[in-house]
């Protein structure tokens, strides 16, 4: 039995290695020449690039809107990650024991994580607009048009109503901590009971601790993809107003499509983001192999 195994794994592995090599060609060049470029001062065309050393990455870090997104990435995600730890929980929690209407739930929180992103923020965008958007709308029809505001345009209210789309994509958080307590051993459970504990007790103080791999997981999870939520922010309020809501993302895409000779900054600030997300990939695979590790033993 062992040995047909092996020699299926080396069956897979052989169909699979000219699909790893493509890959790693690809990604191999992208980087090497996302590197290069940022070293140079070069328009979309790529036609007659000077090289410009460190000065894109000396200007990065210079400029106060770039350091402002990269600050604003990090808000967005401490935000969903705090509703991940407390919200998300609760609801799988409450999944979990087959509460009534776990259809509603699902449909509220899980079919927006399996929406591409796009929609659900031009869709979000739209409901916060000041004259036709649906908030608004509901409040003067129900005689509260004295507590409409500009959600989209006004500084404050963008930043919160960014930071409320990203908690409302929770649906990845809820999925991983319901696979995780399907998994449980429910001795646990049934000693507590036995002991007298109530369903909250048993949920803070002996649910919530079994979970703190998952924990760890979902929170670098949704750190790394702060970063790459490029369509929440510019499909929601475009970055706007003032750079109020500008992440790294729309910061970006803004140098690429200004025209002028502003490809190698943009590849530069491409390549910060890129080692910052390398980074927390690297601490989730190893956070990710020690609580296996941690499991098997």
């Amino acid at each position: 039995m062992r040995r047909k195994l092996k020699g299926e794994g080396r069956t897979a592995l052989l169909f699979l290695t000219p699909l790893f090599l493509l890959y790693a060609v690809y990604y191999a060049y992208s980087f090497w020449f996302l590197i290069g470029t940022s070293f140079t001062k070069v328009s979309i065309s790529f036609d007659n690039a000077v090289n410009v050393g460190w000065k894109n990455y000396r200007l990065l870090l210079e400029d106060h809107t770039f350091l402002t997104a990269i600050r604003n990435n990090l808000l967005f995600a401490a935000g969903s990650i705090v509703v991940a730890l407390t919200l998300a929980f609760g609801i799988a929690v409450m999944l979990a024991t087959g509460i009534g209407g776990r259809r509603l739930y699902y449909t509220i929180f899980l079919v927006p994580a399996l929406t591409p992103v796009a929609l659900v923020a031009t869709v979000f965008g739209q409901m916060l607009e000041y004259q036709n958007g649906a908030l608004n709308e509901g409040l003067r029809a129900i005689g509260l048009g004295g507590l409409t505001q500009h959600w989209l345009t006004q500084p404050g209210w963008a930043f919160t109503a960014v930071i409320g789309l990203f908690a409302y994509l929770i649906g990845l958080p809820i999925m991983y901590y319901t696979a995780d307590l399907a998994a449980m051993d429910t001795a646990v459970l049934e000693a507590a009971l036995m002991d007298g504990a109530g369903p909250l007790f048993i949920m803070r103080r002996v649910v919530h601790p079994m979970m703190r791999s998952t924990h760890i997981t979902v929170t670098l999870a949704l750190l790394l993809g702060s970063f790459r939520a490029f369509e929440v922010v510019l499909l929601s309020t475009g970055g706007g107003p003032d750079d109020t809501t500008e992440i790294v993302g729309t910061y970006t895409y803004r140098f690429v499509t200004s025209g002028g000779s502003t490809i190698g900054y943009a590849s530069a600030a491409s390549v910060l983001v890129l080692i910052v997300a390398m980074l927390v990939s690297g601490v989730q695979a190893l956070v990710t192999r020690t609580a296996k590790k941690g499991v098997t033993r």
